[in-house]
């Protein structure tokens, strides 16, 4: 089940620097944690679904390299980040 436009606004204004910024780096961030935690719990309940779960190990690849990129450039906004999504490491 994809984003909604709703949800997807939400989290661009909370992670943005206005509604429009979705380029920036937390807000993409921000999308692939919610993207991945919809699909972690549908994997809860479908525990056949490989293509699902190569979907999902794409996507924390995607974010984990999004998460690199942010340390590398300001450890502050990083730190921020993964207290506020709530992303161990």
């Amino acid at each position: 089940m994809p984003l909604t436009k709703e949800r997807k606004e939400e989290l661009v204004k909370e992670y943005g620097k206005n509604e429009k910024d979705t380029g920036m780096t937390e807000v993409q961030i921000a999308l692939l944690t919610d993207r991945i935690n919809q699909i972690t719990g549908h994997l809860g309940t479908f525990k056949k679904d490989h293509h699902g779960r190569t979907g999902l190990l794409r996507l924390v690849g995607q974010r984990r390299s999004l998460l690199d990129f942010l340390a590398d450039i300001d450890i502050e906004r990083y730190r921020a980040l993964i207290k506020k999504l709530n992303i161990r490491k």
